[in-house]
């Protein structure tokens, strides 16, 4: 009798477990929830192509913008987010910037991606994007593993719609980005950073930014994530437009 009574329970135990189950399945599939494997979060399971929101970009590269990868394209050799190359007289300032997407918008855009054909790509339009970067990403169980990406984001999709957010967005991918794979959003978050502090007027700022970036990648420095040979052009750039503005505010 004690033996059939210890079954008993050990199949009520195995029942309850496969209602936990069957109802935990019922709550992805209907949105509530997210399958995930908690104890990886910090895998890529989706690229987004953006540019800066307020430049001029290049015919190749704005047929690009809002464009959405899965990592096994990403992958392959020879792999390039844009159709051909760039045309512009200095380089698009595109980003193909990872996210994990553990908030509503992001999971929906993993399903869609994984939905889709090479025929019909997944690209997002001006609204699905900013709602991507605006949606509960703080809140989500990847917060920690996109934080700095979606950071990233915020500086290069709202420059115009909340500078404040863009340019302390880009600041803390700046001062915060320390993991080996964040290095490659350092000196593209800083021209953006001086770009977007120079347009508010905020020169001071901007001359602690050069600095900055200068002391980190010296003129002598050409690994990966140092500043390509257009990028040090760009930052050229944003000296003489730095130059003149003090030099317009002095004979004023």
């Amino acid at each position: 009798m004690p033996f059939v009574a210890e079954t008993t329970l050990y199949l009520l135990g195995i029942l309850a477990l496969l209602g936990v189950w069957r109802f935990h399945q019922i709550q992805v599939r209907s949105g509530r929830i997210q399958a995930i494997d908690l104890f990886d979060r910090s895998v890529v399971r989706f690229y987004l192509y953006v540019l800066p929101e307020n430049r001029t970009s290049c015919s190749v590269c704005a047929q690009a913008q809002g464009r959405v990868f899965l990592p096994s394209a990403v992958d392959k050799i020879g792999f390039s987010p844009l159709g051909g190359p760039c045309s512009g007289t200095l380089s698009c300032q595109g980003l193909l910037v990872g996210l994990y997407g553990g908030w509503v918008e992001a999971r929906q855009l993993v399903s869609r991606l994984q939905q889709s054909s090479k025929k019909n790509p997944v690209r997002l339009s001006p609204d699905e994007l900013s709602a991507l970067v605006r949606g509960a990403w703080s809140q989500s169980i990847s917060a920690d593993t996109d934080r700095i990406s979606m950071h990233l984001l915020e500086g290069w999709c709202l420059g115009k719609a909340d500078e404040a957010a863009a340019i302390e967005g880009l600041r803390y991918v700046v001062d915060r980005g320390k993991e080996p794979r964040h290095l490659s959003y350092i000196v593209p978050a800083s021209l953006r950073l001086m770009e977007l502090l120079l347009k508010a007027g905020r020169e001071d700022e901007v001359r602690l930014a050069i600095e900055q970036l200068e002391l980190r990648f010296p003129s002598d420095r050409h690994d990966a994530d140092a500043p390509s040979f257009t990028q040090r052009k760009v930052l050229q750039e944003v000296k003489s437009r730095l130059w003149e503005t003090r030099s317009l505010k002095v004979s004023a």
